[in-house]
């Protein structure tokens, strides 16, 4: 394999600060036997359960590092990983405006301070219900310029007690205040979107025991109004009340501009009737008042035990796949139930290439979330506790890392979104810190572009409602731009 040298170039135009970095692997064309994924876990050093994971540039060096199974996992340079801290999996992202990367393990409902060199120091919540959390999600859900949080409220099945929510507000980056605490169903999931394009971000919550999912619905000020139903995301089947959600991840997957909801689901076969499977909910936009269609499985074959998605174009044709766990392993309950690599056509219909893709036989696992660790323009993937490079070469390419001003945006840029129009599609991503159940993937935007080679157009929008239009910008390339409130 031929690597091309690393450049990189700063430069400051009318669009705030950009830090453009170039880095291209190129090995040739692949054949059709070529196997997407190699599995590196052993040279790579890393030695993670099957939990959930984070992946999150925490030293500011371009190098995403990752949080998983009690650790911090500094990223060598993509080339190996060094346990450098003892931090509970969490979500991430920058809870006080300082540049540094912040941690928020949801399990211990605890906070850490990024001290930078890669130390973390536990920060003081208010005094909080008892509860207990499978995942939680940041966003600025009152527009101040601070990520705020939501923490998911669990069960305790035996006592027959559902812990409740909590709703944490940030207070310029000092502490936080309990906003809101209810028991509101037996969460798992929690992940956060803009759908309607209105400045503010939403919460979706995946709850299990057939109990409907919940899609909380932001006025801006943090104010959340309960709208599944409305929306038509309950993601249930007729005859139940809703399913056994253990994970969702937002994504745009037909390429038009609007950002839809895969919705995963564990489908007991029992007494109970066909319970509603997985399925796929597409954004109709703005004419039709953000509502969703139902558009059912679309190729998810069954199997009783799925755990929580992840959506990441692996193999850079444009559109967004899904990386999907399972509860149960192969011999579990004499059932073969394996997380599954579903490649999307881009027009809702999916096709297991676990095989194919060299990512087949994993064991039970909540753990799913995609990062380009050795920034070669190739999503990489963590699950199973193992780390599957990507070798995937030859597709047109673009990382784009966004970062507020501290003021207007927080400075994750959590909740903002990036949209490049090429021909009648328009390719869309989101900043987000919290998919799935308690997975995290990198908050830099990944964007295939399968045979397109031409610079192209980006529109960015900003948490603050506001728009920046970014012209010619050539692919292959890593590029960072920054808020800047005078655009």
């Amino acid at each position: 394999m031929i690597r091309c040298p690393l450049r990189s170039a700063r430069f400051r135009g009318c669009f705030g600060a950009v830090i453009v970095t170039l880095s291209v692997v190129w090995s040739g064309p692949l054949t059709a036997q070529t196997r997407a994924f190699e599995d590196v876990t052993g040279v790579s050093g890393l030695k993670v359960g099957t939990d959930a994971a984070c992946w999150v540039d925490l030293n500011n060096d371009g190098w995403v590092d990752v949080c998983v199974s009690g650790g911090v996992w500094k990223n060598n340079a993509g080339k190996t990983f060094t346990r450098v801290a003892d931090v509970p999996t969490s979500v991430a992202a920058d809870f006080d405006n300082d540049g540094l990367v912040d941690l928020f393990s949801w399990a211990a409902r605890r906070m850490y301070h990024n001290d930078g060199e890669m130390k973390f120091t536990p920060v003081a919540l208010p005094e909080l219900p008892p509860s207990v959390s499978r995942g939680a999600c940041w966003g600025d859900f009152n527009g101040d310029g601070f990520v705020d949080l939501y923490v998911g409220g669990y069960e305790d099945w035996g006592k027959g007690i559902t812990w409740p929510f909590q709703i944490l507000i940030n207070e310029q980056g000092k502490s936080f205040k309990l906003l809101r605490s209810e028991s509101r169903m037996r969460a798992r999931g929690v992940t956060a979107c803009d759908f309607d394009q209105d400045g503010d971000l939403d919460v979706y919550v995946s709850n299990y025991r057939l109990q409907p999912n919940l899609l909380w619905l932001n006025n801006g000020a943090a104010a959340f109004t309960e709208a599944a139903q409305k929306y038509g995301v309950v993601a249930t089947s007729p005859g139940f009340g809703g399913g056994h959600s253990i994970g969702s991840a937002w994504g745009d997957f037909n390429n038009d501009g609007w950002i839809d909801l895969f919705a995963g689901n564990f489908a007991h076969v029992d007494g109970r009737g066909d319970q509603p499977k997985s399925r796929f909910l597409q954004n109709l936009g703005p004419e039709m008042g953000h509502q969703f269609k139902d558009l059912g499985t679309c190729g998810v074959h069954y199997q009783e035990s799925y755990a929580t998605p992840s959506v990441g174009d692996y193999d850079n044709d444009g559109n967004l796949d899904v990386f999907f766990t399972t509860v149960y392993g192969t011999a579990s309950f004499g059932r073969k139930n394996n997380p599954v690599l579903f490649r999307n056509n881009g027009q809702f219909a999916v096709t297991d290439v676990s095989a194919a893709a060299g990512v087949a036989g994993l064991p039970p696992t909540y753990q799913a979330a995609w990062a380009d660790y050795n920034n070669d323009g190739a999503l990489d993937l963590l699950s199973g506790g193992k780390l599957f490079r990507n070798t995937t070469r030859d597709r047109g390419w673009l990382e784009i890392r966004l970062q507020g001003d501290g003021a207007k945006v927080n400075r994750s840029a959590v909740g903002a979104q990036v949209r490049i129009k090429i021909g009648e599609k328009v390719y869309t991503r989101q900043v987000e810190a919290g998919t799935g159940e308690g997975n995290q993937n990198d908050i830099r935007l990944h964007f295939g572009l399968g045979d397109h080679r031409d610079p192209v157009a980006l529109e960015i929008l900003w948490p603050d409602k506001s728009r920046q239009a970014v012209k010619s910008v050539e692919l292959g390339r890593a590029v960072t731009y920054t808020y800047s409130a005078s655009q």
